[in-house]
């Protein structure tokens, strides 16, 4: 299983996620792939990845994740917990750190969904650190350093013993990203 996590206020039918999905389709058509429309709480969304993740181990199937800003927060939790691969696509590090700055309402242009981010899901949010990577073979770090959402060099402090591609310039939603799959196909060892 291929399980692709999005970002915050983003949603599979970002240009990631359907780059992601026609490139699988395309080059590894038997691969289950599994793109979620996360909710909008921290909470909500780590229980239905938790449940998407256990449901596969449960049928034998080999855990693979890519995951973009606050989807590579949340895969490598996954990761760390339940094994597994996965490709970080400039990942959030902290973002319980910046919750204050979203605090009321919010919109996700995708969803057409307007919703409130409450004080408590900072909280929620900080439950799934993974402060130290434990298995940092299971890590490709994709960055770039013009992401103007997230600091990257807190990415490169946290992975830095994970295999790291950093890209000068760019910005957050990883500019080029279609001519990285074959390698994050690579990495995930989607070619077996």
């Amino acid at each position: 299983m291929l399980l692709y996590i999005h970002g915050f206020n983003s949603s599979p039918q970002s240009d990631k996620g359907v780059v992601t999905a026609q490139y699988i389709a395309k080059h590894f058509p038997q691969l289950k792939i599994i793109q979620p429309q996360l909710p909008a709480t921290p909470e909500a969304a780590m229980e239905m990845l938790i449940d998407l993740v256990e449901q596969a181990l449960a049928q034998g199937e080999s855990l693979r994740f890519i995951g973009s800003s606050l989807g590579g927060y949340f895969a490598s939790y996954l990761v760390e917990r339940y094994g597994g691969r996965a490709v970080l696509v400039n990942p959030a590090v902290k973002p319980f750190e910046l919750f204050d700055e979203f605090l009321g309402p919010q919109y996700n242009p995708y969803t057409d969904q307007a919703y409130q981010i409450l004080p408590e899901h900072k909280l929620e949010v900080a439950k799934y650190d993974t402060p130290a990577i434990q298995h940092p073979d299971r890590f490709l770090v994709l960055l770039q350093s013009g992401d103007e959402v997230l600091d990257y060099r807190q990415a490169v402090n946290k992975y830095q013993c994970c295999q790291m591609l950093i890209e000068a310039g760019g910005d957050h939603s990883f500019v080029g990203y279609q001519q990285q799959m074959e390698g994050i196909c690579r990495f995930l060892f989607l070619d077996k």
